[in-house]
């Protein structure tokens, strides 16, 4: 052998030994993407069925009747419908400065002479 086939030869074994893990890491890797795409199948799937399953239980009529039945709430009536004035600024308007008007807390209920739908 001539000199420039020894100094060739151990260049061919690192470039061979470099190809073969190249080709190892490519092939993992495809395995890891292969298994990633499986993993968001999968959950694209249950995201699907968790969304269709949200979306039944937010129905309308589904949110009134467990209102009703678990929580015990009735439908509101003039009965007992109670507003509340905001008397700060009632007293802003007018340029009236009271005691009550300091405080939110001392907001008088007022009843409603029409009902009003909705649960209370």
């Amino acid at each position: 052998m001539t000199r420039g086939q020894l100094l060739l030869f151990p260049v061919l074994l690192v470039s061979a030994l470099v190809l073969v893990r190249v080709a190892y890491d490519s092939r993992r890797l495809f395995t890891q993407i292969d298994r990633a795409r499986a993993e968001e199948r999968a959950l694209q799937a249950e995201f699907q069925r968790l969304d269709a399953e949200r979306r039944a239980q937010a129905t309308h009529l589904r949110v009134e009747r467990v209102a009703r039945e678990k929580l015990q709430m009735q439908g509101a009536t003039a009965a007992v419908t109670h507003y509340v004035e905001d008397t700060l600024a009632v007293s802003s308007v007018t340029g009236q400065h009271s005691q009550s008007a300091q405080s939110p807390k001392s907001a008088a209920p007022r009843h409603s002479p029409t009902g009003s739908g909705g649960l209370r």
